[in-house]
């Protein structure tokens, strides 16, 4: 009997322990996860290759820039200047500091690689492409 109440305290404890730790797990990783800012660059340090960012909805927030930041419709760090409008930012907190993976003009239309989908909806079936009568629903046997 002494044997099965130690096994089950053990079972408990193992049991508190995993889920702490997925708890844990999962906390690291939504931390780790990109975020994005949108707004107009309030400054830019070149020589701390950083810029200051003042988000409508999140304040001002400080970004480093790397040699593995990608940049779109910007000239590089030299592109960003204080004053400049619609500018986003995907960062990654690392070391207490954001890193930009991404930093870009916005404004590009929400889906880059150009045409026009003005067909409605977001599953790309429907609209004015359809053959008569096919409304993509129900059961096509």
């Amino acid at each position: 009997m002494k044997l099965t109440a130690s096994i089950a305290v053990l079972a408990a404890a193992l049991t508190a322990f995993s889920v702490t730790a997925a708890g844990a797990a999962t906390e690291r990783t939504a931390s780790a996860a990109a975020r994005q800012f949108e707004g107009t660059v309030v400054s830019v340090n070149r020589d701390a290759r950083t810029f200051r960012l003042k988000d409508v909805e999140r304040g001002t927030v400080r970004i480093k820039v790397t040699r593995n930041t990608r940049f779109e419709r910007i000239d590089g760090l030299a592109g960003l200047k204080a004053g400049a409008k619609r500018i986003e930012a995907t960062v990654k907190r690392k070391n207490d500091a954001w890193v930009a993976l991404e930093v870009e003009r916005s404004g590009g239309g929400g889906e880059h690689g150009g045409g026009r989908d003005d067909r409605g909806g977001d599953d790309h079936r429907g609209g004015n492409d359809d053959p008569p009568g096919d409304d993509h629903g129900g059961d096509r046997s």
